[in-house]
């Protein structure tokens, strides 16, 4: 393949490695090392900026005067693996008539007529304002998708991750091993566990230190001005030699 490579295009490869894995002299890195899996292993090419962090066109219609001083939870599977009927019934059982308001968004394809009754506690949508919603959360319901993730760390709210495909596993377990929430099975959930894993994540401090913690390191990773100026430094650099 190297000779071939060469011969069409007269770039030299030095080995499989390089078509395959794409290493480069500058990776820019939207997570921070200490969220990373095995994040001291990576040398100084990694640019470790955070997440990119920036404001979405609101949602007017969203009333967050129901959530002010509220005791907030909010709940999603993101925007793929979302069609969980049995599993929003679930959490109507495990959270109705308690003390939270629960925010649910459901995606766009899952009907709420399908949701049976809809206890007078929840809020359920298709889509919210997912950043200006975990502004006022106080726990955080995730598929661990790493966009919600980062979403629910920066600003600060522990999670209970319940992953479904993908990277979110993995994820999960870096949360877990984070000390900002705990990671579920979807198999096993059922409203019993998830009203005493939210109970557990609510009532420990700790997750809510250690959110915090993670929320600023996220922020002050410096997110998409620090990815620009990684990138005009190195040109910079580049150019100059």
């Amino acid at each position: 393949m190297a000779t071939k490579v060469k011969e069409y295009y007269g770039v030299e490869l030095p080995s499989p490695y390089e078509v395959f894995c794409n290493p480069a002299p500058l990776t820019i890195v939207y997570t921070v090392k200490d969220f990373q899996p095995e994040g001291d292993s990576f040398d100084d090419s990694c640019k470790f900026v955070g997440p990119s962090i920036a404001p979405r066109a609101a949602q007017t219609s969203f009333d967050f005067t129901v959530l002010e001083g509220k005791s907030v939870i909010y709940l999603t599977l993101g925007t793929v693996f979302n069609q969980a009927v049995a599993f929003y019934k679930e959490c109507f059982e495990a959270f109705g008539d308690t003390e939270h308001i629960v925010v649910m968004s459901v995606g766009s394809r899952t009907q709420l007529n399908e949701l049976g009754k809809i206890t007078g506690n929840f809020i359920v949508e298709h889509y919210v304002p997912q950043m200006e919603v975990l502004s006022h959360a106080r726990l955080f319901i995730t598929h661990g998708g790493m966009n919600s993730t980062h979403e629910g760390l920066y600003y600060g709210v522990p999670l209970v991750v319940i992953p479904q495909s993908a990277d979110q596993p993995v994820i999960a377990r870096q949360v877990v091993r984070s000390g900002a929430g705990v990671s579920l099975q979807m198999q096993d959930v059922n409203a019993a566990l998830l009203r005493e894993t939210a109970d557990h994540v609510l009532g420990h401090v700790s997750f809510k230190t250690i959110a915090m913690a993670m929320s600023e390191s996220l922020r002050r990773a410096g997110g998409y001005r620090q990815s620009a100026e990684a990138i005009i430094e190195f040109r910079n650099r580049y150019a100059a030699g």
